[in-house]
């Protein structure tokens, strides 16, 4: 066969996968906004995704589970998703395909039907209202996700955003431009306009009320028909079980969750690990813990369970924040104050204790020291580990891809084969940890590793608060990892 025919050919298949990437995409949106059925494909969202994100995320598929994933199968399956009656629901496409492909089966409907038969035993779910206290960095980006994931409204449901000061039209134009628009995370994909007359944003067409308070308890959210809230702090104000009970004793509210450590007797979380050690039913008051300590507990946990940890240091390679000087100025703590988009600046991180709360048997075992370096978002945590039993490179990171795969941590960990990564091509992953095989180091003996972790300290961490919230608001849908 002459280049000029193969090249006809290639160009002809490539052209059918594109056509049936557009049939996906149909079936994705059809699925999601008539019956709040979200696919993923190995934990990557395929909502308002085009056609070369999705040719693009089975390239790595293929990587992930060392197996091609035919779009045509995958099509086929999403089809017999889509011929069910199941309830709201998250299910990975991918990983159905995989199986699907690797038990060999003829009828992609009757294997999708036999694998999802218990959906129908899922109880329905009563959505829930959210309130964000707070519209910083982070508060932002869960409007974006809250707005975008709102489907049918039938989990989580935006209904205010509280912030200081008065809400003249200038602030709430103010407000709006920075949720449009962000110079990290890009335009947000969706309409965000100004009602300044009822102090509102009109985000996607729906209605999302402005307050602004000084103190929690002060607000009276049931006038504006909110009931059996969950309150998003997102401030870092508060961070005491009693500073954050304020929420509680504002009308309307119901649940308090905390975007930053939590003090005291507040429970810190790192969903995926912990969360089922607190009753939603029981406990009224969360932490999310930190963007770190959620990035490198995940890991942390496959690595304990298997081979036992002695001790070890974590540093973590941070990205500036807000907390920072832009310029050299006064600043209550030592290195903060210096420029930061020009300096690595060394301080301190309590990471390192933080994971113990997650991981009682990693108490007292980790030290943890942090660099703040100029770049405004994407970080890298470099765990270095002593462990009980010796392993290779080779097994660790088996052993890791395998709980990226499945297991209780799908969500947290994605699992990286790519030679050339670097801290720009983890911005906007939803994993807590993006887990670098290739940077894998274990000693001569196999007792000491060193293992690079990175993530998107606003955009993964966000998807946590997001996972946790839901668990709290006891919204989780029927899910098929």
């Amino acid at each position: 066969m002459s280049q000029v025919d193969t090249y006809e050919k290639e160009l002809i298949y490539q052209a059918d996968k594109s056509k049936v990437a557009v049939e996906l995409i149909k079936i994705v949106s059809d699925l999601w906004y008539d019956k709040s059925i979200e696919l993923v494909f190995f934990r990557n969202k395929l909502i308002n995704n085009n056609v070369s994100e999705i040719l693009n995320l089975h390239e790595y598929a293929a990587d992930f589970v060392e197996k091609p994933i035919s779009i045509f199968d995958l099509v086929e399956v999403a089809q017999g998703i889509k011929n069910l009656n199941l309830p709201p629901s998250k299910l990975d496409v991918g990983k159905l395909t995989h199986e699907y492909q690797s038990q060999e089966e003829d009828n992609a409907a009757a294997f999708v039907a036999k694998k999802l038969k218990n959906a129908q035993d899922f109880e329905n779910i009563k959505p829930k209202d959210v309130i964000l206290y707070g519209f910083g960095r982070i508060g932002r980006l869960l409007a974006r996700e809250l707005m975008t994931a709102t489907g049918k409204g039938s989990q989580l449901r935006l209904r205010a955003i509280v912030t200081r000061g008065e809400l003249t039209e200038t602030v709430l134009e103010k407000r709006a431009a920075l949720l449009r628009t962000d110079s990290v995370h890009g335009h947000f994909p969706g309409t965000v306009l100004v009602d300044a007359e009822n102090k509102n944003l009109i985000i996607n067409g729906t209605t999302v009320q402005m307050i602004s308070a000084n103190s929690p308890d002060q607000i009276d959210y049931e006038k504006y028909g909110i009931k059996e809230a969950l309150v998003i702090d997102n401030t870092g104000a508060f961070r005491s079980e009693e500073e954050l009970g304020l929420h509680l004793k504002a009308k309307g509210v119901a649940k308090v969750l905390l975007t930053a450590p939590g003090k005291g007797e507040v429970p810190n979380i790192v969903h995926g690990v912990n969360q089922g050690d607190f009753d939603p039913d029981k406990t009224d008051i969360f932490s999310a813990a930190s963007c770190t300590t959620n990035a490198i507990t995940p890991i942390l946990q496959v690595v304990e369970e298997t081979y036992g940890i002695n001790h070890g240091h974590l540093e973590t390679i941070h990205a500036y924040t807000n907390d920072q000087n832009l310029v050299d100025n006064m600043h209550k703590k030592y290195r903060r104050g210096r420029a930061a988009a020009l300096n690595m600046v060394i301080t301190e991180t309590g990471a390192g204790k933080a994971v113990s709360k997650a991981l009682p048997s990693l108490e007292g075992k980790l030290s943890s020291s942090a660099i703040r370096v100029p770049v405004p978002n994407g970080s890298l945590a470099i765990l270095n580990l002593d462990l009980k039993k010796s392993t290779s490179v080779e097994e660790i990171n088996d052993k890791i891809r395998e709980s990226a795969l499945n297991g209780a941590l799908i969500d947290q960990i994605q699992y990286s084969t790519d030679n050339e990564l670097v801290s720009s091509d983890i911005m906007g992953s939803s994993a807590a940890s993006i887990y670098d095989s290739k940077a894998t180091v274990a000693s001569a003996g196999g007792k000491n590793v060193v293992l690079y972790v990175w993530y998107d300290n606003e955009y993964g961490y966000s998807h946590q608060v997001m996972r946790l919230a839901k668990y709290i608001s006891k919204v989780r849908r029927f899910t098929y990892y």
